[in-house]
């Protein structure tokens, strides 16, 4: 009995002997049993895994998770609007576009959890035990998506809360700071990636790198109006950092029938391992592989394909039978794979910026529409019946044989960028017949790759800069490096404004650049949405121009005022 009452008193001794020289170690607890920032931020494993989180959210943000609602950087455009023409999705702004609503609700959240993830990194990465060189990349890589983060938010609202540290504990007192606070710190964070992350050649496919962060600033410093900067950011990207426009076919269906244009967008060739030198930022998929966001059973992410095509399956050719073989979506062109035509292109981006007359045939373009662009390839703009049991239109033309529950709800079909689809290269798991390309309800995402950005869109900025500067020569000189590849006819300096070059743009990134930004970041939203866009025309008011701050951060933010946008 003594000699337990000597162990106890001893261990009690050592107890009060640490908690009088190491009180604050004894007393800091580190969670053994589950993940915590106190013991996931340590190795540079630790720092990689949460910056791969990041890249996640970004693809899932890109990928329409969570639906059609989130097309919501190019439905209410100029260039697409909702195909079905309902009030949701974008098909109204008054109904959309409300403080209670979902759009501006997710993109406020999704956007600030990145930068709240980013800021996390940034603090623990200062602490920790990595090398300096470890510290600068890792630093440079979070800092560089919260910039991007703040791109998207400050375009989207306006100037909005600046949170540049770790929250760890419930805040409430935030305030908007300025639009041009906002575009300041893109830009100082921008310039940090740009100085310590690796070159392009440096880095696998899909991580972000220097002439990311390069774009970012060439974008920025001309909202800032210092177009020096800018056009000195845009050519370390175009000239300086071993990248180039795809000119020669290339990739897995080169020796097949198509152009270069429609080789970007073809299964395997987003990447530079692929020999894509014009890729700058590629959101990566894989198929069937956790994390990789695609299963062949289908997916809920990546959904273009689904979204844009046009739903031909549900067309009933003028016999009342079904439009196609087996009366199933088809892995080809025609049918475009299993769209259900939830965002549809506009007439502008269909004929106007190709100089086409919509009340024209313009299946066989004029010899004068050179553009490989808006060739058969790029542009489906016919249909054809399928079914071998309907033999009167197998064979034959929608446009000349109109169905009729296509007049009555034309969204069934439309000509569409080819872009959104893959045809002849939907994985097996999803395809009903391997023959006859047939494929299964289950498709609908678009299985490969997507460019986040890619080089005609700097070249296209650095144009924007030169213009702007008063350089509509060498503006010119920069559009025609894009309309050159293109086979298109070259532009004049004296055609060069700032609408051509959104229609340059149009031309070239349908369904790749966020198009809402874009308008917003030029104050052309509601001017173009209002000449191009005949759902949104009648509905658009110029306080859209900016989404509302989301009612529930207002309600929240109890202890500080969080300015609503005017004319919400």
């Amino acid at each position: 009995m003594k000699k337990n009452l000597l162990t106890i008193a001893l261990l009690a001794g050592v107890m009060l002997f640490q908690a009088g020289c190491k009180e604050d170690e004894f007393l800091n607890e580190v969670p053994l049993d589950f993940y915590s920032p106190e013991n996931s931020f340590i190795t540079e494993g630790n720092f990689n895994a949460a910056l791969t989180d990041l890249y996640a959210r970004v693809r899932a943000i890109q990928s329409v998770d969570g639906g059609a609602n989130l097309y919501s950087e190019v439905l209410g455009t100029d260039v697409a609007y909702n195909a079905r023409l309902d009030q949701a999705r974008l098909g109204s702004y008054p109904v959309s576009l409300t403080p209670q609503g979902d759009i501006p609700r997710q993109h406020w959240i999704r956007w600030y959890k990145i930068i709240a993830n980013a800021n996390t990194i940034i603090a623990r990465v200062g602490t920790s035990a990595l090398t300096d060189a470890q510290k600068k990349v890792i630093g440079a890589e979070a800092k560089l998506f919260r910039a991007y983060a703040y791109h998207k938010l400050v375009h989207l609202y306006g100037g909005v809360p600046l949170i540049l540290n770790e929250v760890n504990t419930p805040t409430s007192n935030f305030t908007r700071a300025t639009k041009e606070q906002v575009l300041q710190q893109i830009i100082a964070d921008a310039t940090d990636a740009a100085t310590n992350l690796p070159a392009i050649d440096a880095v696998r496919d899909g991580k972000v790198s220097k002439p990311v962060a390069n774009h970012l600033l060439a974008e920025t410093y001309i909202v800032l109006k210092d177009y020096d900067k800018a056009i000195a950011a845009a050519t370390e990207v175009i000239e300086k950092s071993n990248l180039r426009l795809m000119t020669e076919r290339f990739g897995s269906l080169r020796n097949q029938p198509g152009d270069v244009f429609y080789d970007l967008f073809r299964v395997g060739n987003q990447n530079r391992k692929a020999g894509n030198m014009e890729a700058i930022w590629v959101i990566q998929y894989e198929l069937d592989v956790i994390g990789g966001a695609l299963t062949s059973s289908g997916s809920p992410l990546n959904n273009l394909e689904r979204c844009v095509a046009p739903a031909v399956f549900s067309i009933s050719d003028p016999s009342g039978r079904a439009s196609l073989l087996d009366n199933a979506s088809a892995s080809t062109l025609n049918s475009g794979g299993r769209g259900v035509s939830f965002v549809r292109p506009s007439d502008y981006w269909t004929y106007d910026v190709w100089g086409l007359d919509p009340k024209k045939d313009n299946r066989k373009l004029d010899a004068t529409v050179t553009d490989i662009r808006t060739s058969p390839f790029n542009i489906v703009r016919d249909f054809i019946y399928t079914n071998p049991a309907s033999p009167n239109f197998v064979g034959k033309s929608l446009i000349d044989f109109p169905a009729p529950n296509w007049i009555a709800a034309n969204w069934r079909w439309y000509p569409y960028p080819s872009k959104v689809t893959t045809p002849g290269q939907h994985p097996a798991g999803i395809v009903q017949d391997a023959t006859k390309l047939t494929l299964k309800t289950t498709a609908g995402p678009t299985f490969r790759d997507m460019y986040q950005i890619r080089l005609p869109e700097t070249i296209l900025l650095r144009a924007e800069a030169y213009l702007l500067k008063g350089n509509t020569t060498q503006a010119a000189a920069d559009i025609n490096l894009i309309r050159n590849r293109a086979k298109a006819k070259p532009v004049t300096p004296g055609e060069v404004t700032l609408d051509y070059i959104l229609d340059e743009r149009a031309r070239e990134l349908i369904f790749e650049e966020d198009r809402r930004v874009t308008l917003s970041r030029m104050g052309k939203l509601v001017e173009r949405v209002r000449k191009y866009n005949p759902l949104n025309a009648p509905n658009i008011q110029d306080h859209h121009a900016l989404f509302p701050i989301p009612f529930s951060e207002i309600e929240a933010n109890k202890d500080a005022k969080l300015e609503q946008n005017p004319g919400y």
